[in-house]
Formats: C-alpha cells, sequence, structure tokens
C-alpha cells in the first residue's frame, strides 16, 4: 500500500497539508541533530533578519487587528449575531463570561505572572524613581498581555464563529477565506492556508511545553523532590505530561479532563487569593486601580512604538514586544478555535467585548496580584534576591511564594496548577492539529493520530530544547508566526467583505416595482425574471415602455396644468439614458431619470448547469436616478401606466419637502447656482 492510499484509507489527514508540515518537522530535527552550530546559526540570522526588516511590521499588524475590531463593533455590521437572526445563544452570558475568563488562564501567565514584572523593573526600560521604574514594569507587562495579545485571538476566532455558524462553513481556517477564494479553498489554495497555520500552531505549542517543562522542573527542585533541575528532568516531564495529555485525548473522558479543568482554575484564583491577602493586601489594591488607569492612558502610544528613536532599547523591544506578537499569533488558531466554539448566537459587538475585556481585565488582576507583590517582597524584604534571579525566570514564581506563609502548601498548588495547564493545552493542542490537517473537519480522526502529534511534539520539543533551550523554541516561533501574520491580514479582508455582503442581503428590500404588482402579467413578468437583460432590452424598455410614458405624462402637465416640463433623451447604444424634468424659478428642478447600469455575473452562476437562463457574463438593467441623488431601483418590470404613477409617486414626495425642510434647501442650491 502507497504512503498516499495509506493516509486516504487509514487517516483523516489532508496528505498534501501533512506532508509538507512532517517534511519541514523532519528537516528541522534532522539539522538540528546532524548540524547542530550551522542550523543554530541558520536560526540566529533568520531571528536577526526579522528583528530588523519586521518589527515594524509586527507592531502595525497587531494595531490593525485592535481598530479592525473596533471599526466592527463600533458599526451597524456590529448586530450582525454569530449564527442565524433567530438563534439564541448557546450557553448563558455568565457561563460564556466564566469560559472567556478560563481561557485567560494558562501556563503563560503562571511562567510570567512574577517574571516578567521583575525583569522589566530590573532593565534599561524603566526610568526614574524606584516607583516610577515599578510603574512602567507594569505597564510593559500589561501592554504584552493585555487587549492586542487577544485582538489576535478575536479577530481568528470571530472569522471561524462567523463562517462556520452563519455560512454554515466547517468551523476551520480555510473556511475564513471564503470571500476571497469561494470554493478554491477546497483545493490548493486551502491547504496552503491549512499548511501555514499547523506550522504556527505546531511551533507554538512546542514553544509553551518548553516554557512549562522548565518551570515545573525548577518547582520539583523547590519543594525538594530533585536536588537540581536539568534537561534529563525536562524530557521527563515531557515524556510525562505528553503521555498523559495523549490518554486524555484517545480516552474520550471528556467529562473528566473538564472537571480537573474547572478543579484547575479554582486552585489558581484560590492562589492568587492567598498572594493578594498575605501579601502588601494594600498596595496591591492601590496598585490595581493605578496600573488599569496607566495602562489605557498609554495603550495607544505603546500600540505604535517601534523604539526607531531609542535605539538603546532596541534589544529589549525585539526580545519582548516583538516575540510576544509572534507568540500570540503563533497561538491564535489554537485559543481562537475554542472561543469560536463557545461564542455561537453572540452578536459581533458582544463577542468582541467579552473577548477584548475580560480576559485582557483578568490579565491586569492577576499581574497585578503577582508582579506588584514580588516588587514589593524583592524591595522591602528579600534586598534584591529576587531580581538576582531574573536570568533564571523558571524558577521566580517558587522563590517568591517562599516568602509567604505556607510555601510548601503553595509550591505544591502551583506545581499542580501548571502540570494541570500543561496537560489540558496539550490535548486541546492536539484536537487543534488534528482539526487543520484533516481533510474532512467532520471526520473523526482515529485515535493512533493523537499518539503520532505527542510523540511529534514532544520530540520536536526535547531536541530544540537540547540544541538552544527556550531561545531556539521563541525563534523557530518567530520564524513561523510571519507568514501567518500576513495571511491574518487576509483574513481581516475576508472577514469584513463576507459581513458586508451579509449586510447587503440581509437588509435588501422587496424592489418598489413590485408595489404595482397584480396577478394580470404574471407569466410575462417570470419570463422577464428568468431572462438576461442586455443593451438591446434596455434601447427596448425606453421606446416602447419609458419614453411613451413620460411623453404622455408631459403632455398632461403642460397643457392641463401648465408646468414648464423637459424631456431629455438619449437612446444611443451605449449608456442610454431618459430625464423627466420639471423646471422650477425658485427651487432645484425636479428630476426623475432612468439609466442602463451595467453588472457582472459571477462565473460561478454561468457554469451551474442548474441556472441555464444564466449564459451572459454581463447584465443590463434600467435604474432611476434623482435630482437629490438618492439611489435608485430597477423598474424593468413597470408598464407604461405604473412607471407614470411611479414619476407621480416620486413628484408627490418633491412637492411634500417643498413646504418643509426640502424648501430650505432646494432653494439654498438655487441661490448658489444663480451667482
Amino acid at each position: 500500500m502507497s504512503l498516499t492510499k495509506f493516509i486516504q484509507n487509514r487517516t483523516s489527514f489532508n496528505p498534501l497539508v501533512m506532508g509538507v508540515t512532517l517534511l519541514l518537522v523532519v528537516l528541522l530535527v534532522l539539522c538540528t541533530l546532524v548540524l547542530q552550530t550551522d542550523t543554530q546559526g541558520v536560526l540566529d540570522w533568520a531571528k536577526a533578519a526579522i528583528f530588523k526588516n519586521f518589527s515594524w511590521f509586527y507592531i502595525l499588524t497587531f494595531s490593525v487587528f485592535l481598530a479592525f475590531l473596533f471599526l466592527l463593533s463600533c458599526s451597524c455590521f456590529g448586530s450582525i449575531k454569530l449564527g442565524s437572526n433567530e438563534e439564541e445563544p448557546e450557553f448563558s452570558f455568565m457561563s460564556w463570561m466564566a469560559m472567556l475568563f478560563a481561557a485567560g488562564m494558562g501556563v503563560g501567565i503562571m511562567f510570567f505572572g512574577v517574571a516578567e514584572p521583575l525583569t522589566h523593573y530590573t532593565s534599561s526600560i524603566t526610568t526614574g524613581t524606584l516607583e516610577h521604574k515599578e510603574q512602567e514594569a507594569m505597564l510593559h507587562t500589561f501592554f504584552h498581555w493585555g487587549i492586542h495579545a487577544w485582538s489576535v485571538y478575536a479577530v481568528i476566532a470571530l472569522a471561524l464563529a462567523y463562517f462556520g455558524f452563519r455560512y454554515k462553513l466547517p468551523l476551520s481556517l480555510r473556511s475564513c477565506f471564503y470571500p476571497i477564494f469561494k470554493e478554491r479553498i477546497n483545493g490548493k489554495v486551502g491547504d496552503l492556508i491549512d499548511i501555514l497555520a499547523l506550522v504556527a500552531t505546531l511551533f507554538g505549542i512546542i514553544t509553551t511545553l518548553g516554557f512549562g517543562a522548565s518551570q515545573l522542573g525548577a518547582g520539583i527542585e523547590q519543594i525538594g523532590l530533585v536536588n537540581k533541575s536539568d534537561f534529563s528532568l525536562q524530557v521527563g516531564i515531557i515524556i510525562v505530561v505528553m503521555s498523559l495529555a495523549v490518554i486524555s485525548a484517545i480516552s474520550g473522558v471528556g467529562k473528566g479532563v473538564k472537571l480537573l479543568s474547572e478543579m484547575n482554575l479554582v486552585i489558581a484564583l484560590l492562589l492568587m487569593l492567598f498572594v493578594l491577602v498575605t501579601g502588601p493586601t494594600l498596595t496591591v489594591l492601590s496598585a490595581f486601580s493605578d496600573n488599569l488607569g496607566t495602562y489605557l492612558s498609554n495603550v495607544v502610544n505603546l500600540s505604535f512604538k517601534t523604539y526607531v528613536y531609542e535605539s538603546e532599547h532596541t534589544s529589549w523591544f525585539t526580545g519582548w514586544t516583538v516575540l510576544y506578537w509572534a507568540w500570540w499569533c503563533s497561538w491564535a488558531p489554537f485559543v481562537g478555535l475554542f472561543i469560536a466554539r463557545i461564542s455561537r448566537g453572540r452578536t459581533i459587538r458582544e463577542f468582541i467585548f467579552g473577548v477584548l475585556a475580560v480576559p485582557s481585565l483578568f490579565c491586569v488582576l492577576w499581574f497585578t496580584v503577582f508582579g506588584n507583590s514580588a516588587i514589593w517582597i524583592d524591595v522591602n524584604v528579600a534586598q534584591g534576591a529576587l531580581h538576582d534571579l531574573v536570568s533564571s525566570p523558571e524558577k521566580l514564581l517558587f522563590a517568591f511564594l517562599n516568602y509567604l506563609p505556607l510555601p510548601l502548601l503553595t509550591g505544591i498548588a502551583a506545581l499542580i496548577t501548571i502540570s494541570l495547564f500543561f496537560i489540558t493545552s496539550a490535548d486541546s493542542g492536539i484536537y487543534v492539529l488534528n482539526n487543520i490537517a484533516s481533510r474532512d473537519k467532520s471526520m473523526a480522526s482515529p485515535r493512533w493520530q493523537a499518539a503520532m502529534w505527542g510523540v511529534l511534539m514532544s520530540v520536536v520539543a526535547i531536541v530544540l530544547l537540547r540544541s538552544g533551550g527556550l531561545g531556539t523554541l521563541q525563534t523557530m516561533t518567530l520564524i513561523v508566526a510571519l507568514p501567518f501574520a500576513v495571511l491574518m491580514l487576509v483574513m481581516c479582508f475576508s472577514l469584513w467583505k463576507g459581513i458586508r455582503a451579509d449586510k447587503k442581503y440581509f437588509s435588501a428590500k422587496v424592489t418598489p416595482t413590485s408595489i404595482f404588482w397584480t396577478g394580470e402579467k404574471w407569466r410575462e413578468r417570470l419570463s422577464q425574471m428568468l431572462s438576461q437583460t442586455q443593451e438591446t432590452d434596455i434601447l427596448k424598455f425606453f421606446r416602447k415602455t419609458a419614453l411613451p410614458a413620460m411623453r404622455e405624462l408631459r403632455q398632461e402637465l403642460v397643457t392641463v396644468h401648465n408646468l414648464n416640463v423637459e424631456l431629455v433623451e438619449n437612446l444611443s447604444q451605449e449608456a442610454p439614458s431618459l430625464e423627466f424634468v420639471i423646471k422650477k424659478e425658485s427651487m432645484r428642478d425636479f428630476m426623475y431619470g432612468i439609466k442602463s447600469v451595467s453588472h457582472e455575473v459571477a462565473e460561478e452562476l454561468i457554469q451551474d448547469e442548474h441556472l441555464p437562463h444564466i449564459q451572459h457574463a454581463v447584465t443590463y438593467t434600467p435604474v432611476t436616478y434623482f435630482f437629490d441623488g438618492r439611489a435608485g431601483y430597477d423598474v424593468q418590470y413597470m408598464t407604461r401606466n405604473e412607471l407614470i404613477a411611479d414619476i407621480l409617486k416620486q413628484y408627490e414626495r418633491y412637492l411634500s419637502l417643498m413646504s418643509h425642510v426640502g424648501q430650505e434647501i432646494m432653494s439654498h442650491e438655487q441661490t448658489e447656482l444663480a451667482e
């Protein structure tokens, strides 16, 4: 059996997507093992090139994501539902808020909760008094974990939920590009999208595994189970955690994993409350309000800051902000799919507010409790002992807990929390990787595929940790996230295009022509509807219906009512038009015009064998236009008398406006024309 047939018959994989991804990963592992020095040199070169040439791109792209979401939420599109118009949310508002709250938790905030604020506090990026340095350290931390990070998740989650629940497409990344590529998303274009997403997600999860393994090793050392946390211990942790994650993924014990996740969230919150109560409580509570205000007042400035005028801080900027932005891009499919699955039935406005505000606010609270407490203890109790460990960030959380009561108990609680976050993240990661790599998103994946992903992620994480530690993992994330960031910009355009079409579709009203319809000429009108109007048909309509109607009405208005009426005729083959004008001396003239408007027909409709009446690439429509610039409408189905009635209806509106606000507007314009 060939490899292609094996993949088709025994797996859910898309052969091209999985083949290219495996080839890239295997080449990286082999190069790292056989040519470690050369590979590291190439990775360092790529990292330096991205820092030098594309740091601005990451910063600007994230600001575009955030601006795009604010624009959507404030526009008329914000009321569109992620599902049918009648659909109610799948979860209650409070349950949805709680799940978004849980989405803000993870190995990341456990690892960086103490480490990042302390690192910024002791770096050159913060200046001035100790209090000012502390405030700036917290500000940069919130910037990295606040609404910019969640805007990336929100963009991809919104696109997934919108096209999945509104367009009824599969809940997959390629579906997000349907307005641009149409049915081509099911071909090679969709495969390329899945390859980029799969590689970015794979290395994003592997990077998180590296952080989790190093912190778990430090925690095990801290509580005295081992003498030293080394590479061998980290390898053992990765193997154990991934084994548990694979068992969880293949056993189908979803309720058990859900229960463990909820318990883990409770433990994390209790740990945070314990730190708040036993630490400098009043300082932390006061700092929370100050931190929130400082963050909100500086977020716009930081959103576009590339430190081009502060070259001494460039290395800090690329080593923190740019790396974070790449990390969030690589995690976007993973977190985005989770958020999308729980948000069915929400409006776009409600979705954006919830996803940006709730997790971001919680991150500000978490980092305030752990960060401000750690800095206060370092200055007032530890005498600088904590900031001496910033070069070993995986140790800082446990070192910090040693200065609070019950360090052994809190250390064990932290270990349990990190381990469970580690396991559930890996378990969810396996599901997402299977989804992206699948040829049919509705297919159930064989159990052995979960084991394959577990082995693959473990091997790559171990090899890269061995060759260069967390720095190598971060470099790979930085490299693969760049093309995916470009893809996400295209996704924003696709989402905007889809939402505009959605709004236009659901706000479309029955053509004004239909108000005159009776059952008398239904066969004639049906024949017109099922034929493509061409230029010759427009001229025929003008000569046999529109022009006789206007002449008849003009005769009545001139001879009976002594009005000054003019007909402007243009019956040329190109852009024919007719204008019925009633002259006024002190007001803008009344004008009712009809012109030929062309419309392109989609190629898919022409090729559809079930629509035999659609054969031409362009169709033409007689559309009205008016003296005041209002949007016109199609009049091709009107008879001569119906067209006369329509002109009189518009003239009645004109006369009605003359006695109200229209008098001021129309007389003002007439005065300007006279001058």
